[in-house]
């Protein structure tokens, strides 16, 4: 049997004890490594041999390192083109699973996926084959689109992208408002217009998006 080499990577401690030690009861899968955030991430990598990397995609880091969501990914698979990725998340929002796939990522699941079928999405990964799971394929079809589909973030008006950037730096609505000079109204309805085509309804799904697409 082969013996796959795994690279765990959360920023929540009991998630990553959780995935080690449901990993751990099955043959032919080693955890080689353990990584609380990108920059540990690309260190470890840089360093330790394996086959499939388990990541999440969303790993909010202090600092100047910004590569969390899908400019991590990409680094992944640019720096390391042989090293199968399988995304672990709790995000919901179609746009972004459609882009995790879209961008060459094999396996993709849920956090409330069973370890099971986290151990069939690594060993997939290591024959090369895609794996999704069912709660990700479910919520695709009632976004109207197959698992296979491609996605692009949707254009925003310049002026809803100054305002989502200011957002995304800490600004409250009043703030941007008196930063543009415009009526706080009209910034609090392009901030709701913006979220509306990103298909988000509250900020955290907004912060999760952008950080995703590496917007902000």
């Amino acid at each position: 049997m082969v013996n796959l080499r795994v690279v765990l990577a959360d920023d929540h401690p009991f998630v990553l004890i959780g995935v080690r030690a449901a990993l751990e009861l099955h043959d032919g899968i080693t955890v080689v490594g353990e990584a609380s955030g990108p920059a540990s991430l690309i260190e470890l990598l840089r360093t330790t041999a394996c086959d499939v990397l388990i990541t999440d995609l969303t790993m909010p880091e202090p600092g100047a390192f910004g590569e969390d969501g899908l400019r991590l990914i990409r680094r992944v698979r640019r720096d390391w083109p042989s090293v199968r990725i399988v995304v672990l998340t709790g995000l919901t929002n179609a746009g972004i699973l459609r882009s995790i796939m879209a961008d060459g990522v094999p396996g993709v699941l849920n956090k409330i996926e069973s370890m099971e079928e986290l151990a069939a999405a690594v060993r997939a990964a290591g024959l090369g084959r895609p794996y999704v799971s069912k709660s990700i394929r479910d919520t695709l079809a009632q976004a109207g689109t197959g698992a296979t589909a491609l996605a692009s973030v949707p254009r925003l008006s310049p002026r809803e992208t100054e305002v989502l950037g200011m957002f995304m730096r800490g600004l409250t609505i009043s703030e941007i408002a008196r930063k543009l000079d415009r009526d706080v109204r009209t910034v609090s309805r392009q901030k709701r217009d913006a979220m509306a085509k990103l298909g988000v309804n509250n900020d955290p799904g907004l912060f999760a998006f952008v950080r995703a697409h590496g917007m902000g």
